[in-house]
């Protein structure tokens, strides 16, 4: 095949840039539902040809659409970035890889089930027990910015999403290998109508059942404040002075309007204090602040991010990410646990507390810290000097009167079933605090934005989002966007969040199915390690 380099080269860069333009354009979330096609063509001629050496060509492909999408993340760690790129996309192409070695000993569709079973189970596995986890290309997540096609998230969450994406390109591919290959010829007409309705019925039917759906009226109503600071997240944690930080933000949510009496929640972004201990909150400075203020504003309860450390007295290490500070008099050693956390407080002068539990890895997170944390020992000559978070291991609300909150911490809101955990508990409605800043004005986070109106779809709750530097906004239960604030600019928010107590399919069942997709790629692979073998010649 002489022209080879020159057709892979077409289909890498059409897969490339159909499986990008939901990530980086708006409105463009369809194009993943025939974006897997080119790299499927190409396996096929490479199969085909016997091309050698293949799986790097697909390795470079991911790579591609890797660093097309996320290539942002550079902006807060250069070697992260690389990291994430290269790792990211030797998942893909082991998955990939696995299906082309399923594909030489089974036959007909069977392989291409697998294939889009294992890419499912792989995901749901990033967006459950994976330590280190990085779930942002998540095909279900392509329709993030395409909110009007995907309703039936409250039903089947964002994994149903790729079971779309995966159901459209392999019908589509199916029908184009049909024609290639001229069995579609030899059927007769029932079998045409039968082929070309059912691929037309999963492109489209989806679109259709989403424009059934419809999120039920609240049953009530909160009033939200939300003041967008813009700090610089370097002069923020380097040089601006806390009481300076917390002055210019309550001057800012000071100009809302004050004159009703109703009550009001107030929200401050991610780690907008920090260095507060969890047993000595009324103390700080930033706490203090803020009561003076809510005696002026006695309706108010304010939530805000702060990097908070926990005291803990024990003659052995409580957490393998737990700094020892030193020996007490009676033996035991003091212990400080890292927390970002989120903080509810009114004008009764007590406060809640909750802390992030889906943690950044490397800069909030050792993942698999007793392997880990000897590496870093080491190369730092036994100092362990990378401050990292501790989680917390039960989910919770933020009561604010009777209104219970679920509170997601930034990197939180990618988790789709994690976030029904705060519905389980109660939450009426989602609170999104983060700090986007770092990676500057930059399609990181637009994505992260986006990704807070799955949560919506997914729970039919209202979400009030609050960043340092944007994008802060009120997202109705069906993702829309109602009212946001621009990026890199102080802001103020107001407006009102429906509340409910109703919970979605998704909220109640989880991610059904990721399971069947676990199963199933359990299944097909059993299936062909056995069906694959042959008796030994005699």
């Amino acid at each position: 095949m002489k022209k080879a380099p020159v057709i892979f080269l077409i289909l890498s860069a059409a897969f490339v840039l159909l499986m990008s333009l939901p990530w980086l354009v708006p409105h463009m979330g369809w194009t993943a539902l025939l974006g897997l096609v080119p790299l499927l063509v190409m396996e096929r001629l490479a199969t085909e040809y016997k091309v050698k050496h293949f799986w790097w060509i697909q390795y470079a492909c991911f790579v591609l659409w890797n660093a097309v999408t996320t290539w942002w993340v550079g902006g807060a760690t250069v070697g992260g970035a690389v990291f994430a790129i290269l790792a990211n996309a030797l998942q893909m192409s082991v998955v990939f890889g696995s299906f082309r070695w399923v594909k030489r000993r089974t036959k007909g569709a069977l392989p291409y089930l697998f294939l889009a079973a294992a890419w499912m189970a792989w995901e749901r596995y990033y967006l459950t027990v994976a330590e280190i986890s990085w779930p942002w290309l998540v095909f279900g997540n392509a329709f993030a910015d395409t909110t009007g096609l995907v309703q039936w998230y409250s039903v089947l969450g964002t994994l149903g999403g790729s079971l779309w994406v995966w159901g459209s390109n392999l019908g589509l591919f199916g029908l184009m290998v049909a024609l290639s290959d001229g069995r579609m010829a030899g059927w007769n007409g029932k079998a045409r109508v039968a082929a070309f309705g059912s691929v037309v019925a999963v492109f489209f039917g989806p679109m259709i059942w989403s424009a059934c759906l419809k999120a039920k009226p609240s049953e009530g109503s909160l009033k939200v404040v939300i003041g967008q600071p813009n700090y610089d997240p370097y002069e923020k944690f380097e040089s601006l002075p806390q009481a300076e930080q917390d002055r210019r933000f309550l001057g800012l949510v000071e100009k809302a309007d004050w004159t009703s009496e109703e009550p009001t929640l107030v929200l401050a972004p991610e780690t907008f204090t920090s260095r507060v201990f969890t047993d000595a909150v009324f103390s700080h400075e930033t706490f203090a602040h803020f009561q003076a203020f809510l005696k002026k504003h006695p309706q108010a309860s304010i939530l805000y991010g702060a990097s908070t450390m926990e005291r803990v007295y024990s003659r052995t290490q409580p957490h393998p990410c737990a700094y020892d500070l030193g020996k007490e008099e009676d033996g035991r050693h003091l212990w400080i646990l890292m927390h970002n956390s989120a903080i509810l407080t009114d004008t009764t002068g007590l406060y809640q507390l909750y802390h992030k539990s889906k943690l950044v890895v490397g800069t909030e997170l050792t993942p698999y810290p007793k392997f880990f944390i000897p590496l870093e020992k080491f190369l730092s000559h036994g100092e362990y000097l990378m401050a990292k978070d501790i989680g917390q291991k039960e989910i919770s609300c933020l009561q604010m009167g009777d209104i219970p909150i679920g509170t997601a911490v930034c990197y939180e809101s990618v988790y789709g079933e994690f976030c029904t955990g705060y519905v389980k508990k109660g939450a009426k409605l989602l609170a999104v605090i983060t700090n986007d800043a770092w990676w500057g004005d930059t399609p990181g986070h637009r994505q992260h934005f986006n990704y807070s109106r799955l949560r919506a779809i997914e729970t039919r709750r209202w979400v009030a989002r609050c960043g340092n530097t944007g994008i802060s906004a009120l997202i109705d239960p069906e993702g829309h966007v109602v009212s946001r604030t621009p990026w890199w600019e102080p802001a103020l928010l107001e407006g009102s969040v429906g509340l409910a107590s109703e919970q979605t399919f998704f909220v109640r069942y989880g991610d059904m199915v990721g399971r069947v997709a676990v199963f199933l790629f359990l299944l097909l692979a059993a299936a062909a390690v056995f069906r694959g073998k042959k008796p030994l010649k005699e």
